[in-house]
C-alpha cells in the first residue's frame, strides 16, 4: 500500500486529510503522520528536514516530498489526473514547487489559525 505522510499537527493538513481522505483511502492510500516514530528512517529523512513537507511512499518503495508528492497522489485520480498530465510541462514543476512551498511556509495560518499583526 501507499502511505501518505503528513503534519498531524498541522489544522490545514487534517483538514485535506478529511476533505479528501476518503477518496484517497479508496485508491490504497494509508495515512501516516511526520510525528510518527519511524516516520524518518521509513522516509530516509533527517528528523530536521521531516516536516519541511508532505511525503508519499508509494508501494514501490519511492518516496516523493512536496508539489511532487501531490503529483503522484494526483496521478491514482481520475479527475486530478489532468492536473499531473500538466506538471509535466516544461516549467510547470518551478510553478507548482513555488505554490506548494508558500502553502507549507503557512500552513499553520491557514484557515484562520492565525492572524496577522495590522
Amino acid at each position: 500500500m501507499a502511505a501518505i505522510y503528513y503534519d498531524d499537527e498541522c489544522q490545514f493538513c487534517r483538514g485535506m486529510l478529511q476533505r479528501f481522505g476518503r477518496t484517497l483511502a479508496r485508491r490504497r492510500f494509508t495515512f501516516v503522520p511526520l510525528q510518527s516514530n519511524d516516520a524518518g528512517r521509513v522516509l530516509g529523512v533527517s528528523e530536521e528536514h521531516l516536516l519541511d513537507e508532505m511525503r508519499v511512499r508509494l508501494e514501490d518503495g519511492a518516496v516523493f516530498g512536496g508539489a511532487s508528492a501531490v503529483m503522484a497522489i494526483a496521478r491514482h485520480i481520475w479527475w486530478a489526473w489532468p492536473l499531473w498530465a500538466l506538471s509535466r510541462l516544461p516549467g510547470a514543476m518551478l510553478l507548482l514547487n513555488a505554490g506548494y512551498r508558500w502553502i507549507a511556509r503557512n500552513r499553520h495560518c491557514l484557515n484562520g489559525v492565525c492572524e496577522v499583526r495590522r
